[in-house]
């Protein structure tokens, strides 16, 4: 058996590259340095080397985990080396016992076996592929799979494989994965500490950093919690106690601006990166390699993201906190207002948070690690999962009339009047998907590029060239293109979440309620009257019209709902 992490992923890990091998098994490693950049070169070891380890992540409980070895010796400060030592004690048996984002491959030399494992929901991507001679190969994302590999799969989050069984295993399986219904009454301040300990653990820094802040809820509460206990970290002792925070965006797009008073109220070091819808196209073909996928909402959200942290790089950066994970285990999603009972809507939020790593735990790593930075997400913060999933799900149901919008009890958690985090025009700003928040004209820029790439006569002919997943739009289509160029084994292509080119949550909200199906486009703007006065203020008049015409010419069941194109 042969098992490695892919050398050629450079951009992942430009710090410093290692290599170990043992008989027919290699391990290679590309480190991205934040913790111990001076000695936590990889691949790690044991004492005596018979157990190897390379890993893709941060273990934050890392600390008192060495407490629990104290018979072990330590080569290193690195983070990770607890990986070597837990296993010589517990075998499989320790991975549960991480708190952090990882994937690793450990090989025991005293067998020749081998153990690879994949953090709870998939922050860290990771994938398995075989080879005709009988081969394993383990890769951070799968274009270091390409070449080798008869046939290779996504690692599915929360699991480990262990050579000796050449099973998959899932080690992670909390109470809400079943997807019973909880019934745990909602105490703010439980949810309010809950998120600050997840903020905080992830300050474990030895390198610059910041937070990704777009204005939105979400961002914006990572920055306020983040900048409140700054001063009494580790990282602020080694690069000051003031805040840096980014946010990207077309010039007079909705996220610039409220990023920018979020900002000024936090005192943060603002640093605002604009970028042009033919920056954007220019760069699609990149984002697509590098994120490995042809699902139409990520690429548009990851474009922005990637051209941000090539910026941010720039300075001097290596990490960010950021704001994913949310909407998903909270029930953020304009769609969400239809839910028809509180069994349903935490029936879909369990649906969403596993399907996390194929959508926002993807782009987020995949769009920052392009540029050789590590984004951090306290909301998937596992105890945060936890104590927000054992809530009662009526408690996170949408009710107008109750004044309840979307996340409200993440917004009341937070809404402190003695000592506010956030204004609260800016803790209750409703919710703005990412590709529309950073200028709604960036969408339709990308579709007009993509009508004049694809033509009608392709697509009648769509279901022929592509049957898997055939893409039903121009712009679906024609990332399409690129990305069989890219990778065009069968097996990547079913890498990629299955349905039309549409958001996973749309077969979801044509269910509960059936107008959803007039609209087939997967950005935010299919959705609820909450961002009518929104759009119609940024958007081309042209296209202002049209959304009125179609509000005149559809039969609504609720006048919340409309249609926008």
């Amino acid at each position: 058996m042969s098992v490695a992490f892919d050398y050629e992923l450079k951009h992942r890990g430009p710090d410093w590259g290692g290599l170990h091998q043992y008989g027919d098994s290699f391990l290679t490693h590309q480190r991205l340095a934040i913790i111990d950049p001076a000695s936590g070169d990889q691949p790690l070891y044991n004492e005596d080397k018979t157990i190897v380890v390379t890993v893709n992540g941060e273990i934050y409980n890392h600390e008192m985990l060495r407490k629990q070895l104290s018979t072990h010796k330590f080569r290193t400060g690195s983070d990770c080396e607890v990986i070597a030592h837990l296993y010589e004690e517990h075998e499989e048996n320790f991975v549960n016992m991480l708190d952090g984002l990882f994937s690793f491959v450990l090989l025991d030399t005293r067998d020749n076996s081998f153990l690879v494992a994949r953090d709870a929901i998939g922050i860290t991507p990771l994938y398995i592929g075989w080879g005709l001679d009988g081969s394993v190969w383990i890769s951070s994302e799968m274009k270091g799979l390409n070449d080798d590999c008869e046939h290779f799969e996504c690692f599915p989050p929360g699991h480990l494989y262990s050579s000796k069984t050449g099973e998959l295993k899932r080690w992670y399986n909390p109470v809400w994965y079943s997807e019973l219904i909880p019934s745990v009454p909602y105490d703010p301040l439980v949810l309010r500490k809950a998120f600050e300990d997840a903020v905080v653990k992830r300050l474990m820094t030895d390198v610059p950093f910041g937070v990704l802040l777009s204005g939105g809820l979400d961002s914006s509460l990572v920055a306020s919690v983040t900048a409140r206990h700054l001063a009494g970290t580790k990282a602020a002792k080694q690069w000051g106690t003031q805040l840096h925070s980014f946010c990207v965006g077309l010039e007079g797009s909705p996220d610039l601006k409220a990023a920018r008073e979020v900002a000024n109220y936090l005192g943060t070091v603002h640093h605002e990166f604009h970028f042009t819808v033919q920056d954007g196209i220019d760069a699609i073909e990149d984002v697509i390699y590098h994120i490995e996928t042809y699902d139409v909402t990520s690429i548009r959200a990851s474009t922005p993201m990637f051209l941000m942290s090539r910026k941010i790089k720039s300075l001097g950066v290596k990490m960010v906190l950021s704001g994913e994970g949310s909407d998903e285990i909270l029930g953020g999603y304009l769609y969400f207002h239809k839910a028809p009972n509180k069994e349903e809507f935490h029936r879909e939020t369990c649906r969403k948070i596993k399907a996390l790593h194929q959508y926002d735990c993807l782009r987020a790593n995949k769009a920052t690690s392009a540029w050789g930075l590590e984004a951090r997400v306290p909301f998937l913060d596992k105890e945060f999962i936890n104590i927000a999933m054992s809530i009662d799900p009526e408690w996170k149901m949408i009710k107008p009339d109750e004044g309840r919008i979307e996340k409200w009890i993440l917004r009341k958690a937070f809404d402190d009047e003695k000592n506010p985090y956030l204004p609260k025009h800016i803790l209750y700003r409703q919710k703005e998907q990412f590709s529309d928040g950073v200028g709604y004209s960036w969408i339709d820029g990308l579709k007009t590029h993509a009508e004049a790439h694809v033509t009608h006569k392709m697509m009648l002919n769509a279901q022929h060239i592509y049957p898997h997943n055939t893409p039903t739009t121009k712009e679906g289509y024609y990332y399409r293109m690129i990305f069989e160029r890219f990778f065009p084994q069968n097996s990547a292509r079913l890498t990629v979440p299955g349905g039309p080119s549409i958001a996973c949550s749309t077969a979801k909200a044509i269910e509960w309620d059936a107008q959803w199906s007039k609209n087939l486009d997967p950005s935010g703007r299919a959705a609820l009257g909450v961002h009518v006065s929104a759009y119609e203020a940024q958007a081309p008049a042209s296209l202002v019209a049209k959304n009125k015409m179609l509000r005149n010419m559809v039969e609504v069941a609720d006048p919340a709902l409309i249609i926008m194109s």
